[in-house]
């Protein structure tokens, strides 16, 4: 069994289920924008709940809010990709939250 570890960045990005830019679902344009950068992977999580920085709670259990929920779109990136990605994103002109970590991750068993 192998394993390799990479010093590198939890880049996160925080935005609206419904929310767009340049036609397409905000978090399909960011999966889509880190498939053209030769980025290795994403993932979309949705939230249950939560509120952002205009305070009004989201939550399933309300139908008109339900389909308007966080997302948070979340890469594992090495350092220079993370910020070469956030330049991207920040050149798009794309209006989201983001927040990123130092992290440790790596692969475990065959490669």
């Amino acid at each position: 069994m192998t394993e390799i570890t990479t010093e590198g960045v939890c880049l996160c990005f925080y935005a609206h289920l419904r929310a767009r830019h340049e036609g397409m679902l905000l978090s399909e344009w960011l999966l889509a924008e880190a498939r053209r950068a030769g980025i290795g992977g994403g993932s979309v999580f949705r939230a249950t709940t939560g509120f952002g920085r205009h305070g009004v709670l989201h939550e399933e259990t309300f139908f008109e809010l339900a389909d308007n929920l966080p997302v948070k779109i979340e890469f594992l990136l090495r350092p220079e990709q993370a910020e070469a990605f956030l330049a991207r994103v920040r050149d798009a002109g794309v209006d989201v939250v983001y927040a990123t970590s130092a992290i440790r991750f790596g692969v475990l068993g065959a490669q």
